[in-house]
């Protein structure tokens, strides 16, 4: 059970706040003095979280949950009983007098959202390894080097950046109620930082579209040249929106906007969500052209065999749905979050959770772990290592011969 007594201790990061409180405490106490509840009654006090008035005996009294401990409900309330000889009611364990705070948590919501955060701890985890993984494959392939990957490479980085932060965010921000309410810059920093990983994991995935939107659309193009203008714009087009919501909110009077490590909703949300919002329309319209133009082509091309245009049209879907989670057009679904304590409440917040945290490696799987040309030379230097010719082994020497003679590619 939740409760406070005398002893109630907390981290030092807390404690200049609770001494505010006290110091209120005591002031309101004093002010209320002047009236006084007739016969018993129960003296007010501070019991180290609320403060507490004058109780008349045999009555319970109730106190707002305090808003800047994590997990508890601000619109809830703890009570403490006045017991009938006009004392506060003591805990049969400690014999110390005892607020009952129970009442402040949702266990069910707090059990539930553990597990949630856990899914997004679990997702990222797996990405950030996938992503680094085929980072190091692309990197480590010269012959792998092309404009399109590239792209991926850039688009693999950004996403591991801010896996990388939400990480971060997870270990070292929310489990700890004590940095989060001293707000220290080093939280605050993390913060400005995460909203810029956020947006430039969405610019880069507009840089894709417009990538394969343009090599389909444009009759002739310069690749390279392509690619170093996306680069610009994948890595300098967030910073706009995410110092100006930092500054926003670092600069703001107001507790809510500028304290908490900004863990909580912010008026100046929408200096975020505007640029992810067009982000996402822009792609669904790439999307849209680009299946358009793959149809128009497969039409046109010579029929082999029994070909039907349904083969033509499942060649075209497969390809848009393989450019799904590339473009991030599942996110399309997760904006119409339902209201608190709705019934698809849980179900919206598990499936966020699995497509924003699993992207990663659902994008690394399909455009490097289960690319051909990856796959190939792989392949190619796995058998290099493994027949490689050796000084001291004949037949080792022998078989790498025969080997060089069957895969005329070999090197």
């Amino acid at each position: 059970m939740v409760g406070v007594n005398g002893s109630f201790q907390q981290d030092s990061a807390l404690e200049w706040e609770l001494v505010q409180r006290r110091l209120q405490c005591e002031q309101r106490l004093a002010a209320s003095r002047n009236v006084t509840p007739a016969g018993l009654f129960c003296p007010g006090l501070f019991d180290g979280w609320s403060c507490w008035f004058d109780t008349p005996a045999g009555v319970t009294a109730h106190a707002p949950c305090p808003d800047f401990i994590t997990g508890f409900e601000p619109n809830r309330t703890a009570h403490r009983h006045c017991e009938s000889n006009g004392t506060w009611f003591r805990h049969p364990e400690t014999g110390a007098g005892w607020s009952n705070y129970t009442t402040c948590v949702n266990l069910d919501d707090l059990n539930w959202r553990t597990q949630v955060n856990l899914v997004y701890v679990a997702g990222y985890s797996v990405s950030l390894v996938a992503l680094v993984i085929a980072l190091a494959v692309l990197s480590y392939f010269k012959s792998l080097r092309c404009a399109r990957n590239t792209l991926h490479t850039h688009l693999f980085a950004s996403f591991a950046a801010n896996n990388a932060l939400w990480l971060s965010w997870y270990g070292a921000v929310v489990p700890r109620p004590a940095v989060v309410f001293a707000n220290g810059a080093g939280c605050r920093l993390l913060a400005a930082a995460l909203s810029y990983g956020l947006l430039a994991s969405y610019t880069w995935m507009l840089c894709e579209g417009l990538y394969l939107h343009t090599l389909l659309v444009a009759a002739f193009v310069s690749e390279a040249r392509l690619v170093r203008v996306l680069a610009g714009l994948g890595w300098g087009l967030p910073a706009a929106p995410a110092l100006a919501y930092s500054v926003l909110r670092a600069t703001d009077a107001d507790p809510a906007e500028s304290g908490q490590c900004w863990i909580n909703d912010s008026k100046y949300l929408a200096v975020l969500v505007a640029p992810v919002c067009i982000t996402m329309a822009l792609n669904l319209l790439f999307l849209c052209n680009i299946v358009r133009v793959l149809l128009t082509k497969l039409r046109a091309g010579p029929r082999v065999g029994s070909s039907r245009p349904s083969s033509t049209l499942l060649q075209a879907l497969r390809a848009a749905l393989l450019l799904v989670p590339l473009l991030g057009l599942h996110y399309l679904l997760t904006p119409f979050r339902p209201e608190k304590d709705h019934p698809w409440e849980m179900a919206y917040e598990l499936i966020s959770a699995v497509t924003a945290s699993f992207q990663g490696l659902c994008v690394a799987t399909l455009f490097c772990f289960c690319n051909g040309e990856v796959l190939a030379q792989v392949k190619r230097r796995w058998q290099h290592l493994m027949f490689r010719p050796r000084a001291n082994s004949c037949t080792a020497t022998t078989v790498s011969v025969r080997q060089v003679r069957l895969d005329p590619l070999h090197y």
